[in-house]
């Protein structure tokens, strides 16, 4: 085979090679945008979501405290009971604290991975 024509096969090998490379680094740049913009809208959906169950959460203990209160005759009675249950559920919190770390691990792993 003569050098010249060798050259010119040789030569669209390697433009090709060129472009493939470029079209793979676009692909991975796109797909690292894909995948932290999805990442980010969960969080922040998320955030969302856990700022309106303690706003529902709060709301609740406090009606349930004036509830209590007015069964009781005693609004400081019933803010005490609500209180002292949970303070209970601290309590049961801090002994079974692995029990509840793990499947929280496990979601965080899962949501980042998938």
């Amino acid at each position: 085979m003569e050098p010249e024509k060798q050259q010119e096969t040789v030569r669209p090998i390697i433009d090709q090679l060129k472009e493939y490379a470029e079209t793979r680094f676009k692909l991975i740049k796109y797909e690292v945008i894909e995948r932290g913009t999805s990442i980010v809208a969960d969080i922040i959906t998320d955030i969302i979501i856990v700022i309106c169950g303690v706003l529902a959460f709060l709301f609740a203990s406090f009606t349930l405290a004036l509830w209590l209160g007015d069964v009781l005759n005693s609004y400081w009675k019933g803010f005490g009971c609500v209180t002292a249950f949970y303070l209970l559920i601290a309590i049961v919190i801090a002994v079974a604290k692995r029990g509840f770390e793990r499947p929280i691990i496990n979601m965080m792993i899962r949501k980042l991975f998938k």
